[in-house]
């Protein structure tokens, strides 16, 4: 589906295959900063209402600050709308709900993600990126760091966080899969009697992850570790609120670094000079870690409803209109950063809005941007060099910004002694 009215397209999930559509968020910024977008039927999903997509930084901002006119609640937060039956369930999760209700549960769960518990992670997270690395340079001169390394990573160290048995990590991996990838034609959809595409965030998908999550919490109040679960599970969650926690925990806190990753290896692969300051030492590895997250954000969209009839940008817009809003649109605002497609690893200041903003602001980004700067490091200590070897794959998806694969040339440093 193309533009109307010169308005392009940017909902389309098959777009993202080859890329951010930076030509079409551009033209948006520019000239239809709140922008009406055709939801029409693609890959077996149904048609829907259509929505505001929001491209400029000062706009996102607002919309994600201004809880009281931008409801997480009323629709929930992705494009497509839920299933009547199902809204009331996806409700319970945190990420759809608004204030004050939405403050109880963050107030509950920040309580877990401590930074000292974080920085107790990171001797674990650094010996296993180690590992990794060692592992996809012993197989060969050309690797995908996808499969081979960064896949493993966020998954392991999410599982190490949250305390799940290394025994059981399989099945969290096939979890987020399902829930993640479900636009992708790799990923086979699954299908009702019918043979309708079942929304993966259903209660009927999320069964089993539920029935596992209260099988655990169980677990961990008889033999409590240092681990996010035990302080869930003794904490003051209900039921139904442990297992939606745990829910977003395994999809949120995988995918964001699984995506981010290979998305900050990719960039670096492509701008060997950066990649250079960097690995000299002239750039810090902090401002590099938020300049490779705007440039690569993990999450390209996210859903808001209208509570009353406002506007935007000058836009008029009707109560329950949905309103969504691009980081990676944001984040490449000139308006708000010079020069906004090129790496520069030394920005600062960087206000990208790769972890959202306002209440809603990603509550693992501290434990995320701990796993990324180690990773960078580990990167940075086994490989010289780092290249494309081909070109990578990218999920379809208009709301992760994923890479399946990521072939590489490493570079070995010469043999030390």
């Amino acid at each position: 589906m193309g533009h109307t009215d010169g308005v392009p397209d940017v909902f389309d999930p098959r777009i993202y295959a080859t890329g951010i559509p930076h030509d079409r968020f551009r033209i948006l910024r520019d000239h239809h900063p709140v922008a009406r977008q055709e939801e029409y039927e693609v890959l077996g999903w149904p048609a829907g209402p259509g929505f505001w997509a929001v491209t400029r930084h000062a706009d996102v901002v607002r919309v994600l600050k201004d809880t009281a006119g931008f409801s997480s609640y009323l629709g929930a937060t992705q494009i497509r709308d839920p299933d009547p039956a199902d809204l009331p369930f996806i409700r319970r999760m945190m990420l759809n709900q608004d204030p004050p209700h939405h403050g109880r549960l963050r107030r509950l769960v920040s309580r877990a993600f401590t930074p000292g518990r974080i920085e107790r992670f990171a001797e674990t997270v650094r010996r296993r990126a180690r590992e990794l690395l060692d592992a996809a340079r012993e197989s060969g001169e050309e690797v995908d760091l996808v499969r081979a390394v960064t896949d493993d990573y966020a998954l392991l160290n999410l599982t190490d966080l949250l305390g799940v048995p290394a025994s059981d990590r399989g099945l969290l991996l096939a979890w987020t899969e399902r829930v993640i990838a479900y636009q992708d034609p790799d990923e086979p959809p699954v299908l009702d009697a019918e043979g309708r595409p079942v929304n993966p965030r259903s209660p009927a998908m999320l069964a089993e992850m539920f029935a596992y999550a209260q099988e655990l919490a169980a677990h961990k109040r008889r033999h409590p570790a240092d681990d996010i679960m035990t302080t869930l599970a003794t904490g003051e969650l209900r039921d139904a609120e442990l297992e939606m926690f745990f829910f977003l925990l395994t999809v949120a806190g995988n995918d964001t670094v699984r995506s981010a990753a290979p998305g900050g290896l990719l960039a670096l692969a492509q701008n060997p000079e950066q990649r250079r300051e960097l690995w000299s030492g002239k750039v810090g590895m902090d401002t590099a870690v938020d300049e490779l997250l705007r440039i690569h954000p993990p999450v390209l969209s996210f859903r808001r409803t209208a509570v009353r009839d406002t506007e935007l940008a000058g836009v008029p817009i009707a109560a329950g209109d949905k309103v969504v809003v691009f980081h990676a649109s944001a984040n490449h605002d000139e308006r708000v950063f010079t020069d906004p497609h090129r790496l520069d690893l030394a920005r600062t200041p960087n206000p990208h809005v790769s972890f959202g903003d306002g209440p809603h602001v990603c509550l693992g980004a501290h434990f995320a941007r701990l796993q990324l700067r180690i990773l960078y490091e580990e990167v940075r200590d086994a490989c010289a060099g780092l290249e494309l070897a081909g070109p990578p794959r990218r999920l379809v998806s208009h709301f992760i910004n994923g890479i399946k694969s990521l072939p590489v040339r490493v570079e070995p440093y010469a043999p030390r002694g």
